[in-house]
């Protein structure tokens, strides 16, 4: 199976590489700053998920804020997968081009 952190360190690797006509950085978010900030909302929904739950347990917490922190959680989670899977197809199919 494919490491995810391999797969990112072989991509900057030769995103570093590259050089040329249209290769020059543009001005702007750059895709990684997107990706970073994309997961840092991600982890900071699960972590809302979590406080909740754990309010709940022991009562502080209104029912209906539980649940849709934890639906929430859940869709993101389901988002993150399916990216995570993409992106592995999406690797897997660069390894069997033809050099």
């Amino acid at each position: 199976m494919i490491n995810p952190l391999n797969a990112a360190a072989a991509y900057a690797t030769t995103a570093a590489k590259t050089t040329g006509p249209g290769m020059a950085a543009r001005d702007g978010v750059s895709f990684g700053d997107v990706l970073e900030q994309a997961a840092k909302e991600s982890i900071g929904t699960l972590k809302k998920s979590e406080d909740m739950s754990a309010l709940a347990a022991v009562g502080k917490a209104d029912l209906n804020d539980v649940v849709q922190a934890v639906t929430n959680a859940e869709v993101t989670l389901q988002t993150v997968t399916a990216v995570r899977d993409k992106v592995l197809n999406a690797y897997q199919e660069i390894l069997r081009m033809p050099m």
